[in-house]
């Protein structure tokens, strides 16, 4: 048996090949779309897949919805990890705005229920994207190295609060489409070409102001992290985008040139984290090195 398994949903998103290259067991969200058809994110559909369908939305479409797994589905995953596994820790998103870390939780339950000397733990990561995929990533690493699930948990619990996102939209049109802003702001906004710039605090998304143009929207992302971890900080950093990969791209040679990069991961968002903010969202994700290095 290996010593920890490790369980994430789809909302982390890692790079797909990541998921058997360190064993981890991820739980995929759902995609409702308006014609009642039904996906599993990441799993039955594509990143690439989903930016194409909503470029090709017209302004006033219905956007698709988002579930989260239920229980059963958690249930399901803990009882074949613990085939393999008498620990398990689960690695949920922000419980403020998701029901899925209340789901793990009673998927647990329902898991220990036919289960013997099988420990489950299910941590709300306070964060959303590759935040979480980064305590996923290296909670998995970690397992790797030797570590037993108390000494993984507890780097988990050192990243929580130094990990952080922070996120540009191209556009306001799908923050209207689906119902978060007004059509007066949406239409502002295009007119502006305003690019919002977002973060998260203690699992809620905050603003952090606005740019007029994707260059110095990325400018100024570059300038946070910097102030954040100083001059000589070290973080290991994930670009996330829906269909930018190459503003990704923009954005970490920016990020490099102001702060020193142990590792560089790029990461298309999910779909399920994709529908809220559109085709050509490009953010980051980052967390200091020496924080997220096992015990």
């Amino acid at each position: 048996m290996s010593t920890v398994a490790i369980v994430t949903d789809s909302t982390a998103s890692l790079p797909t090949s990541f998921y058997a290259e360190y064993g981890i067991d991820m739980v995929p969200y759902y995609v409702h779309y308006p014609d009642e058809r039904i996906r599993r994110d990441v799993t039955e559909i594509t990143s690439e897949e989903f930016v194409a369908y909503l470029a090709g939305l017209p302004d006033g479409s219905k956007l698709p919805t988002t579930a989260n797994p239920g229980p059963g589905d958690y249930e399901q995953v803990y009882l074949k990890a613990a085939e393999r596994s008498n620990a398990i820790l689960s690695l949920h998103i922000t419980s403020i705005g998701s029901g899925a870390y209340a789901s793990a939780l009673i998927g647990r339950e329902m898991a220990l229920a036919k289960l013997r000397d099988v420990r489950i733990e299910v941590v709300d990561t306070r964060n959303v994207s590759m935040c979480l995929g980064w305590m996923t990533l290296q909670a998995a690493r970690a397992v790797q190295a030797g570590a037993d699930l108390d000494a993984v948990r507890r780097l988990v619990l050192r990243m929580i609060p130094v990990t952080r996102m922070i996120q540009t939209a191209d556009t306001l049109r799908y923050l209207y489409m689906g119902g978060r802003i007004g059509r007066a702001k949406h239409l502002l906004g295009s007119l502006l070409r305003i690019k919002p710039l977002i973060s998260m605090d203690d699992g809620e998304i905050v603003t952090l102001g606005v740019a007029r143009t994707r260059a110095s929207a990325y400018q100024r992302m570059a300038e946070l992290v910097r102030q954040a971890v100083g001059d000589q900080g070290r973080i290991r950093l994930a670009l996330t985008y829906a269909g930018a990969e190459e503003d990704a791209r923009m954005l970490s040679a920016l990020v490099h040139d102001v702060v020193t990069v142990s590792e560089t991961l790029l990461c298309p968002l999910c779909p399920a984290l994709s529908v809220h903010s559109g085709p050509g969202t490009v953010g980051l994700c980052y967390t200091p090195t020496e924080i997220s290095e096992p015990e």
